[in-house]
């Protein structure tokens, strides 16, 4: 069962890892909070439409926070970060993320995180720099400060997600929270970037796919994971995103693709494999624990295994 959570919730990178082909090839150039715009408000609204559900009480604002954490400031920060940083440092400085996350998680959920986890993080960080760090990396103190905030605040979204439960199911969650997000990001995309640009054919289908499948259906079964299984075991394959970032570039772009990257691409993979509890039990042939078992390395400390609350999780699906 956790296996089956697991690869559903690394879609979600994978499908963020593809966006950055579709921006460059399909959407408007240097429109940045425009295209996070319409990737939250109208797919938003078309969750609702199509699971239509009510907020009620506190359950207002604190969507409406989620929705600022997790779509609007981080969009905002990273668009921050764009503007001031080469890709590759930026994309570096995110791959710190499994660090906060595990760190909000400790704080918020009381999941301590295992070495092995934090172990993987780091490879995973080394790995990412390999990946996308290029020569003569020019470091603006602004941008590096926007990356880390982008970080923490899309950290710290995550794991309210993972410990709040409204009276709503998830996928209505999402759509309240995406609503959210793009209507704070629309005044700020109005007043920075101007009035919209034309849309054509082939940017209509850009964002068909970025809302699609780069928001709906990645924050869905992200928000799902991160609900159903350790924090740490969740954002350690967050770092697929920047591995089929360059899997994409080099198959549809032409990107070069030479030793160092392969280097790197094998140490974010074994950073992933390195902090999965389930994966190391199986390679060691350890058979004690069972298919539905919980891992007690990942509960809270001095918590009991209680397997029927796991499976009380709202079943359905930023």
């Amino acid at each position: 069962m956790e296996s089956k959570w697991l690869v559903a919730a690394a879609a979600a990178p994978v499908a963020w890892g593809s966006g950055y082909y579709v921006t460059a090839t399909y959407l408007p150039p240097d429109r940045p909070l425009f295209g996070a715009t319409v990737r939250a408000l109208p797919f938003g609204l078309l969750l609702l439409a199509l699971r239509p559900a009510r907020l009620r009480g506190s359950w207002w604002w604190r969507t409406a926070l989620l929705g600022a954490l997790n779509f609007s400031a981080f969009f905002t920060l990273v668009f921050v970060a764009a503007e001031r940083l080469p890709g590759g440092l930026a994309a570096t400085l995110t791959a710190t993320s499994p660090l906060v996350i595990m760190s909000f998680a400790w704080a918020l959920a009381g999941e301590r995180p295992a070495r092995a986890s934090l172990a993987g993080a780091g490879l995973g960080i080394v790995g990412v720099a390999l990946l996308v760090l290029r020569g003569g990396t020019h470091v603006d103190a602004l941008g590096v400060i926007a990356s880390l905030a982008a970080v923490a605040v899309s950290s710290l979204g995550f794991i309210l997600v993972k410990t709040w439960r409204p009276p709503v199911d998830l996928l209505p969650f999402t759509g309240w929270q995406l609503v959210f997000g793009g209507l704070l990001l629309l005044p700020v995309a109005l007043t920075v970037e101007g009035a919209p640009p034309h849309l054509d054919a082939r940017a209509l289908a850009g964002f068909a796919w970025i809302g699609l499948v780069g928001t709906v259906l990645a924050y869905a079964v992200w928000f799902q994971g991160m609900r159903r299984l350790p924090a740490a075991a969740v954002s350690l394959v967050g770092l697929l995103n920047p591995v089929a970032g360059t899997v994409i570039g080099v198959a549809l772009a032409g990107e070069s693709f030479g030793p160092g990257r392969a280097i790197g691409m094998v140490l974010v993979l074994g950073g992933i494999v390195l902090g999965q509890p389930t994966v190391l039990r199986a390679l060691r042939g350890d058979r004690r624990t069972s298919a539905g078992s919980v891992d007690r390395a990942q509960l809270p400390a001095g918590s009991l295994q209680r397997p029927a609350d796991q499976a009380s999780v709202l079943d359905s699906t930023r």
